[in-house]
């Protein structure tokens, strides 16, 4: 497998998944700003989108989209129990958590990183995602986890996407169980190991 990606963006989430789940692949860095790849080829020729993650399977067959990604990879390995079984309540609740990052937290502070959004609309935002970061920290009071005590894919979403906020001007020091949900995360030896990959200039 491969997974394409580019320090620093969500595709931080299923490199950690990956990881966490134990399989082989390779990594691909795209330069997003000019969607060229190591030796010069053409991302868009692979993911017309143009943007990551990416992954790509032995068959060549490809799969976009960062929530379908990890849960594809939770199910190669059910083992591992980053994804609850299909067909149970547990499972839909990961759908859920998956769906909030993704809509509410996700996309809301993408937009904070575009030059050409207005001051005024980035207020607006960062007033909504601090909201939206504090439903989560009021779920995280009573769990180490977003589903309990055990690590999912929606953690390794939730992560990374709080991972921006020094870079969007979003205090988190008034959550405290964020702050410790990212602290439990970063300790763990996967992660450790994607955050060094991704650093790496190599």
């Amino acid at each position: 497998m491969k997974l394409y990606y580019c320090p620093g963006a969500c595709s931080l989430s299923p490199h950690i998944v990956l990881r966490e789940a134990g399989l082989d692949f390779d990594l691909v860095r795209v330069d997003l700003a000019t969607h060229t790849l190591p030796g010069g080829g053409d991302f868009m020729d692979i993911n017309p989108k143009g943007y990551v993650p990416l992954l790509e399977l032995d068959d060549g067959s490809r799969l976009s989209e960062g929530v379908a990604i990890v849960q594809y990879v939770a199910d190669l390995k059910p083992e591992s129990g980053l994804a609850p079984r299909f067909g149970t309540f547990e499972r839909y609740r990961l759908i859920e958590w998956l769906t909030f990052i993704n809509s509410e937290i996700h996309k809301g502070g993408g937009a904070l990183f575009s030059k050409n959004t207005p001051e005024e609309y980035k207020a607006s935002a960062r007033k909504t995602l601090i909201s939206r970061y504090g439903y989560v920290a009021a779920a995280l009071e009573k769990n180490d986890f977003l589903l309990g005590s055990q690590f999912t894919v929606a953690d390794a979403y939730l992560f990374t996407v709080s991972g921006w906020c020094p870079f969007l001007g979003i205090d988190l020091s008034a959550l405290p169980s964020l702050v410790d949900f990212r602290n439990r995360v970063a300790s763990r030896p996967a992660v450790r190991a994607a955050l060094e990959a991704e650093a790496r200039k190599d």
